[in-house]
């Protein structure tokens, strides 16, 4: 019997786990493999990407094409992008399976080259890769080299990922079915085999692994039940253990929904107080991913609560405990988080149960930093990782870290805080952590924003929103529009999400409403102002934290101010920014510190001029050590820049000393359309109408008959797309179309006169001439009026007429920054 056919009827002998997954569902990816080797047979290469999560069958497939490769008498060369030392390239490990020579530090172009020349020279062979993603970048970046270099030889390639890697063919690994999966185990109950496969999602390792889990549970529990010692409150049904012992695949706020489910099927089923309550707090618990679903889980944790307090069990009043803060997590409760905690931890030691303390720990280090002690936060962790040790768990070792990433940018660290971000990455994916990526994005995006790089992450936002609907997402994507200067969209978002948000709660509920109040401070509505300054008061003295404290932006006080002086009200801006300096101070957040600073400088430019001087000096000092490019462009301009920017609804001219606030209007936006364009010359037409205006010879019309014929055929046209787009409900086509059809009748509106004559291009022209003379020279006007040196400039330099243009003055600045 040749490789081929033993493949075919999965009957390796001693293959186990892979012998078993060739006969489940795997036609399709042994096909692939199978191709491959013909390859080699052909005397050709190629490649493979095998992509999937944990316990989707990426090792047993793996395992399945090297004994297929040696049945048909091919060499196999297998490593793993994890295994060996850290520090040791795996093209280097690579290379000494090779050559089998030892390697040598600092020779790592010479290794990728002889690398390349061995799979060259060599061949037949196959290669084979696991978990390439986990090793982080480089390996990736090794593994696109390694296919680039393959060339024609007949060698072939056959590499496994948790998520892809950018190269094809990727083959993706899905989950089984449930009549699939009860092939792996032939003689569990059919209500046993649905909850392995709700639990597993269907992903064979995993559901292998939870099956043996069940026996040898089953055994222990035979064991103690002979010895008369078993546990009254230990669940003996094979589905309420399953539900209870499962690991939940959803991140932050995803959803498991086959968890979900399997934990709504142990709910159903008789148990003792103490397994009922652990299965509705964690049923709960895992509902906090869906926005709509606050009343169930208060209903749920209430009665896990009573029956937890009827068994009287440590351990498991521990555990209800610790969901019931997940499952009801109320923005208001930091000083309830910190006692909750403290019973937390109390029972979990009465219970000898050190993951349920480790929890307490971390509970404790949150609320602390609510409170504003990161002092005695950071002493929490401490003891959190310290138990993490004790246990082995390598997860909490990865949320250590994080959140040390995080204090560090807190602090202004942010080299150190970006190499443990670096470092979460790597330990985050060995750890199989889910929301790794995310983590480490909100690791990152916390430096940028504090460095002043905000532009780049407003779309990855937008993009997770799109992904989490119903948690405001898209309030931090608003902050990061506003901050980059984008203050129409960012106004937008505001208008959109206020509601919302105000009628809101959770994890990430006080971030959100903080994000909005910066997006409020500088564009939007008074009301939208004071509605945020209301929602945030309670809050005075604490510190922005969000969820599990993965992210923390600043004291509630700082948001205050800023709401408060777009409010007009200095004396309370100024009283809020001071509360905020203390605590920055307290707690060394150099960054927090440098920014409020320069907000309370602002609220003080018409009082106390000397504070403003004395905080504005403080604040570039403090930014020029800690490399905020951001904030230090803005306070220092570079040598003969002038600027005009916007600042809240109006605008903001800086021209070296002098300063002058500018309200919005059209004067505004012709000085800026003509500075953006020094020496040029724009019709009157073109400027008043915001770009290309219409470029006709005097007397001609507007718009000629045949243009009007066809806009009057393009009206009739939408009209009737309109009564399509409302008869489909599609309120989106209708918005676009209506939106065409407005623009279309504005302008037959302009090119037409009285009684509906034409309108031609000079009595039009005239028009534009005198609206924007009018309007440009009063804003000149009110710059001279504050900043007379500005003012000489722009008088100076501006013509205006049928054709306006600014042609600098002597005296005026090297550059504008618009």
């Amino acid at each position: 019997m040749d490789g081929r056919a033993e493949a075919d009827r999965g009957g390796f002998r001693g293959g186990g786990y892979a012998a078993l997954v060739t006969l489940i569902a795997r036609r399709r990816e042994l096909a692939a493999v199978r191709r491959l080797l013909d390859r080699v047979a052909a005397g050709a290469g190629g490649h493979l990407i095998v992509t999937g999560p944990s316990g989707s069958g990426k090792t047993a497939l793996l395992d399945v094409a090297g004994e297929m490769a040696r049945a048909r008498g091919i060499p196999v060369l297998r490593t793993a992008a994890t295994d060996g030392d850290p520090g040791q390239p795996i093209w280097s490990r690579m290379l000494g399976d090779l050559e089998a020579v030892p390697d040598r530090e600092g020779h790592e172009e010479q290794d990728l080259e002889r690398l390349a020349g061995s799979i060259a020279r060599g061949g037949p062979r196959l290669l084979l890769i696991d978990d390439v993603d986990r090793a982080g970048p480089p390996a990736v970046e090794f593994l696109a080299m390694l296919v680039s270099r393959l060339g024609p030889g007949p060698t072939v390639l056959i590499a496994s990922s948790s998520d892809s890697v950018g190269m094809t063919p990727d083959l993706r690994l899905r989950g089984l079915t449930e009549t699939e999966l009860a092939g792996l185990m032939p003689g569990m109950p059919p209500d046993a085999v649905h909850a392995v496969w709700l639990a597993s999602g269907g992903l064979p390792g995993s559901a292998l692994a939870l099956t043996g889990e069940l026996s040898a549970a089953d055994q222990t529990d035979a064991a103690f039940t002979d010895a008369g010692s078993a546990d009254a409150g230990s669940p003996e049904d094979p589905v309420t253990r399953l539900a209870l012992s499962a690991p939940s695949r959803a991140g932050f706020l995803d959803l498991d929904v086959g968890l979900i489910r399997l934990l709504e099927t142990a709910a159903e089923r008789p148990s003792p107080p103490a397994t009922r309550a652990r299965v509705l707090a964690r049923l709960a618990r895992e509902l906090l991913g869906d926005p709509s679903a606050a009343g169930r889980r208060r209903e749920l944790i209430g009665e896990a609560v009573a029956s937890a307090q009827a068994s009287g069990s440590p351990g498991t009043i521990a555990e209800v405990l610790d969901s019931r803060l997940h499952a009801l997590w109320d923005p208001s409760a930091a000083h309830e988080r910190l006692t909750t905690a403290s019973q937390i931890v109390e029972q979990a030691r009465l219970a000898g149960d050190a993951d349920a303390e480790r929890r307490g720990l971390f509970w404790r280090f949150i609320a602390l930093a609510e409170l504003g002690d990161l002092e005695g936060a950071e002493a929490a962790l401490t003891a959190y990782a310290r138990t993490g040790e004790l246990t082995g768990d390598a997860e909490a070792a990865v949320v250590v870290l994080a959140r040390q990433s995080m204090l560090a940018t807190v602090r202004g660290r942010f080299d150190t805080a970006a190499e443990l971000a670096a470092e979460v990455s790597v330990r985050g994916r060995q750890a199989g952590l889910a929301d790794t990526d995310r983590l480490v994005g909100t690791l990152r995006s916390s430096i940028d924003a504090l460095r002043g790089d905000v532009a780049s992450y407003a779309e990855r936002w937008q993009g997770v929103a799109r992904r989490l609907p119903g948690h405001f997402f898209e309030a931090t994507a608003a902050r990061a529009l506003a901050e980059s200067g984008r203050v129409v969209e960012a106004g937008l978002e505001l208008e959109r999400l206020l509601p919302a948000v105000l009628a809101g709660s959770g994890p990430r509920w006080i971030g959100v409403v903080a994000d909005l109040a910066i997006v409020a401070s500088r564009v939007g509505e008074p009301a939208a102002a004071e509605a945020l300054y209301g929602a945030l008061l309670p809050y005075r003295g604490r510190v922005v934290v969000w969820g599990g404290a993965n992210t923390i932006t600043g004291p509630v006080d700082d948001y205050l101010g800023r709401l408060a002086a777009r409010l007009g009200r200095t004396a309370e801006a100024v009283a809020h920014f001071g509360h905020a300096v203390e605590l920055e101070e307290r707690i060394g957040a150099l960054p927090w510190l440098a920014h409020t600073l320069v907000a309370r400088a602002e609220a003080l430019a018409g009082g106390d001029r000397r504070q403003a001087d004395d905080d504005l000096a403080r604040a570039r000092s403090i930014a020029e050590r800690l490399g905020l490019t951001r904030l230090l462009s803005s306070l220092t301009p570079p040598a003969g820049e002038w600027r005009l920017t916007r600042d809240g609804d109006g605008w903001r001219l800086d021209a070296g000393p002098e300063t002058v606030r500018l309200r919005d209007g059209r004067g505004v936006h012709y000085l800026r359309t003509l500075l953006t364009a020094p020496g040029q010359e724009v019709a009157a037409l073109d400027l008043v109408a915001g770009g290309a205006g219409l470029v006709a010879s005097q007397g001609e019309p507007v718009l000629d008959g045949a243009a009007r014929a066809a806009y009057r055929r393009r009206l009739r046209q939408l009209d009737e797309q309109l009564d399509g787009a409302d008869r489909a409900g599609d309120a989106g086509r209708a918005a676009a179309l209506q939106a065409e059809r407005t623009a279309l009748l504005a302008e037959l509106r302009r090119a037409t006169g009285l009684g509906g004559r034409p309108r031609t291009q000079d009595a039009e022209a005239e028009r534009a001439r005198v609206n924007a003379t009018r309007a440009l020279w009063a804003i000149v006007e009110r710059v001279e009026s504050a900043a007379p040196g500005a003012g000489a400039h722009l008088r100076a330099s501006l013509r205006s007429g049928r054709f306006f243009r600014y042609q600098p003055a002597p005296g005026g600045p090297d550059r504008w920054s618009l």
